[in-house]
């Protein structure tokens, strides 16, 4: 297990120059620079008349950007190493900080939401599986397959028109994630506030999710309660409770584990649209707006971050995966 663990550890160091490489590579060759960003007038249009070659030559030179591209990648893996990012083109604020602003806000909805998913995914699941083919279980399937084809931008807009003082009630705060002056509240009443800002965020977040591992987890669960290991415990006399839970939960959770290694970044990948509909200061918003105004050094601070939480999401299931099978961490 411990020899397993190492090697899989250390095949991250390759996995992420190669990823972070090619990232660099497509951020660089894309159309439009930040320079040219920088030097547009007002009707966006470049201003011929004062910048000039000269200084957008001298422009380039002082973000770099004159190297060639190995060069420039080098430069910023060496800093990456030291976890310096460089500062942003967009208002000259060191990157580190602008994703430290915003990363405890997008992981606070992930994990919240990636909790949510498997709370209620795997109940669903098992139910479904142990009552297969009957009434309940259609019902199940039907609102879930409902949920899960349902764009989270329509979603989002319906639950701000019904529940946030759209047309109907006014329920739910739908502009960020805290009041105005949430900073002179006591801790208890910042908190309430919080969640209470996050309620419409978090079931955008999470509605598709608890769909889809449910389904998963069913056909999972339904392929376990067919081994032959199954019908022996049955045959032995134990309750079903017993069986299902003890026995057939612990091999069926291997194929949901899968989805976990992707489940964190996919989550702040995802999180563009509901965090620009609600206002949300987090990654997904901070990552679209470094795209638009090409912000190399910003762009490539958001991917490395995505890139890590795929690597560790990558590790975390192989470690639940040594949890759940024993042939894994014999092996």
């Amino acid at each position: 297990m411990k020899a397993y663990l190492i090697r899989r550890l250390l095949l991250i160091i390759p996995t992420f120059i190669g990823v972070s490489l090619i990232s660099f590579m497509i951020i660089q060759l894309a159309p439009g620079s930040p320079i040219s960003y920088r030097l547009q007038g007002v009707d966006g249009a470049m201003a011929t008349d004062t910048a000039t070659q000269e200084i957008i030559e001298q422009t380039r030179k002082l973000y770099g950007l004159d190297k060639p591209i190995p060069v420039q990648y080098g430069l910023w893996l060496s800093r990456m190493v030291r976890l310096d990012f460089g500062d942003s083109f967009k208002d000259q604020r060191p990157v580190l900080d602008k994703i430290l602003e915003a990363l405890p806000i997008t992981m606070q909805l992930s994990i919240l939401a990636i909790l949510i998913n498997y709370l209620i995914a795997i109940p669903i699941g098992i139910y479904s599986a142990t009552h297969r083919n009957t009434y309940s279980d259609y019902g199940i399937t039907l609102v879930l397959f409902l949920l899960y084809s349902l764009p989270n931008f329509w979603v989002a807009t319906l639950l701000i028109m019904f529940l946030g003082g759209g047309e109907w009630w006014n329920l739910f705060p739908v502009f960020g994630v805290n009041s105005a002056f949430s900073e002179q509240m006591s801790w208890g009443a910042w908190l309430v506030d919080r969640a209470w800002h996050m309620v419409l965020p978090l079931f955008c977040f999470s509605y598709a999710g608890f769909a889809g591992i449910s389904r998963y987890m069913r056909n999972s669960m339904m392929d376990t309660i067919r081994q032959d290991y199954i019908r022996t415990a049955r045959a032995f006399g134990f309750s079903e409770r017993v069986v299902v839970y003890k026995y057939a939960l612990r091999n069926s959770l291997i194929a949901i584990i899968t989805l976990l290694a992707g489940l964190l970044p996919a989550l702040i990948g995802g999180s563009v649209i509901i965090e620009t509909i609600f206002s949300i200061p987090g990654m997904g918003r901070l990552g679209f707006e470094a795209l638009l105004s090409r912000d190399y050094p910003l762009i490539m601070g958001v991917f490395t971050i995505s890139t890590f939480l795929t690597l560790l999401g990558l590790v975390l299931s192989d470690i639940m995966y040594a949890l759940a099978d024993p042939r894994i961490r014999l092996g």
